[in-house]
């Protein structure tokens, strides 16, 4: 599974991939001389290395474009220490930009990023063991030929306190727990070709959470799925405990279940606080901006008619 941080592959660009894939092999930790690889926490250790939280100063994101740099971000000013946050706003508002700056997958060009105590810009060893990254796409992220096979590179991938690899015996173990933590015991030999986008989104998740990481970004994870497996992944990402989440959506439900949220318009943060708050100031944006489209008639509910 490539979402995450701390995976064993070697970094690879390929022309023709969606921009998702090149982003999750980015995200691979090659094995080598100073490489920094997830510590294996012990029973009800995990999401104890760091209360920091997030916290972004004067950050500003910029990208090559077509014409020349384009600003991204700009002026973002965040600590974020709540155990769920969402992020929200339009497409193109630069809220997936917010996530990837998080991520060490944007180019930040001023400000400082810290994430649960690490420096997101100077470390990136470093923020390879502390963030695991869930895109809208799990075809995106799966490595290995079988279910049981991605999770175990995961949990390989572990060290323990002296940096040495675990004991097969425990990696199997550990494999075992997560496959049924995430409900996957049955699915563990299938390809991962073959699973539906609903197994493949809860296989990346499971994936990623076996690494322990303190921070979780999920970007649009629910935006691809079916009503059954939509409600799956959100639960399971809403409940989990261990650590922080940093959750990109349209979902305003979702948005709305999380302790605080950020609305990025812009390029810009236009609110932060409490997620009822803030999801409802962006409704209210969205209902003024569609009555706009309808010469001012909008009752803020949509109604279908043939």
């Amino acid at each position: 599974m490539a979402g995450l941080w701390g995976r064993r592959r070697r970094e690879a660009k390929v022309p023709h991939e969606p921009a998702e894939a090149q982003e999750a092999q980015r995200m691979q930790a090659p094995e080598g001389p100073g490489t920094t690889f997830p510590r294996a926490g012990r029973d009800g250790d995990r999401g104890r290395r760091s209360a920091d939280g997030l916290h972004l100063a004067g950050v500003r994101v910029e990208a090559e474009g077509p014409d020349g740099v384009v600003t991204l971000l700009q002026d973002v000013d965040l600590t974020l220490t709540a155990r769920r946050v969402a992020v929200v706003g339009e497409n193109g508002s630069g809220k997936s930009t917010l996530a990837r700056a998080v991520a060490g997958l944007a180019d930040v060009v001023d400000g400082t990023v810290t994430v649960h105590g690490v420096d997101a810009v100077g470390d990136v060893k470093a923020l390879r063991r502390t963030v695991g990254f869930v895109f809208a796409n799990p075809a995106a992220q799966s490595i290995m030929p079988t279910v049981r096979e991605d999770v175990e590179l995961t949990v390989k991938s572990l060290r323990d306190e002296a940096g040495r690899r675990l004991p097969k015996e425990q990696v199997a173990a550990r494999v075992d727990a997560a496959l049924a933590e995430h409900r996957l015991t049955e699915l563990a030999d299938r390809p991962c070709l073959a699973l539906s986008s609903g197994q493949a989104q809860r296989l990346a998740m499971c994936a990623v959470m076996s690494a322990e990481p303190s921070l979780v970004i999920a970007d649009e994870p629910t935006s691809l799925l079916d009503g059954r497996h939509r409600r799956i992944v959100a639960d399971r990402l809403l409940a989990a405990d261990g650590f922080q989440l940093l959750l990109v959506t349209h979902d305003l439900e979702l948005a709305r279940a999380c302790d605080e949220a950020v609305w990025v318009h812009d390029g810009t943060i236009r609110s932060h606080g409490s997620a009822a708050d803030v999801v409802a100031e962006y409704e209210a944006f969205l209902d003024a901006a569609v009555a706009e489209e309808f010469g001012g008639v909008w009752g803020g509910a949509v109604s279908y008619t043939h």
